[in-house]
């Protein structure tokens, strides 16, 4: 039966990005390029291998608008998402969004769809895409805790970088509403706590 994933990297005190996210800081103010959250994944990723490996193992990914634009209100047309022409997806992606957009597909198998209907909706075409594979919930943090205050995530895998970051941000679980989750695994290395839980 398909599972609903969740990978997502946070601060010890949860944040996953700061405000004013933009071209120039994807993650918004505080966080700069990534590199406090992801240096797991950029700067050692074979260090880290297996749990990339099963971040796009996925057979369909859900994500927030953020996650593929720092854009905000009607689409910049010629924005194609931050990862270039072949981003590591591999299978179909459904983008939450207020404002439409045609299919925009591209390399390797990658196929962005912008969903106006809410995280429900892009869930049941995610699973409907995915078959008998798991889907992913990409983030950022805000679309996470809207799956997770619908109790719609089965495993949690949290990325936890040994920092704190003190910024204004989005963290995650704030209102989600409480939750008891199972421990279902871990590895600890020097950039980054890998955490999983289940429900």
């Amino acid at each position: 039966m398909t599972q609903v994933t969740c990978d997502i990297g946070i601060s010890l005190d949860g944040v996953s990005a700061g405000v004013n996210q933009s071209r120039e800081q994807p993650f918004g103010d505080g966080v700069g390029d990534g590199e406090l959250l992801h240096a797991w994944m950029f700067e050692h990723a074979e260090s880290h291998r297996a749990e990339i490996d099963t971040i796009t193992a996925a057979g369909a990914f859900v994500m927030g608008r953020h996650m593929f634009t720092p854009g905000r209100g009607e689409w910049d047309l010629g924005w194609r998402g931050w990862w270039g022409e072949d981003p590591p997806y591999h299978a179909p992606v459904f983008v939450l969004t207020h404002h439409e957009r045609e299919p925009l597909e591209m390399e390797g198998g990658t196929t962005f769809h912008f969903v106006t209907g809410g995280p429900q909706e892009a869930l049941e075409r995610a699973r409907e895409a995915a078959g008998d594979r798991d889907v992913s919930v990409a983030g950022g943090a805000t679309t996470v805790n809207q799956l997770l205050a619908l109790d719609l995530i089965d495993e949690l895998r949290l990325h936890v970088a040994p920092v704190v970051l003190d910024v204004a941000g989005v963290r995650l679980f704030d209102g989600v509403g409480q939750h008891r989750l199972r421990p279902a695994g871990g590895r600890i290395t020097p950039e980054v706590a890998h955490l999983t839980y289940r429900r």
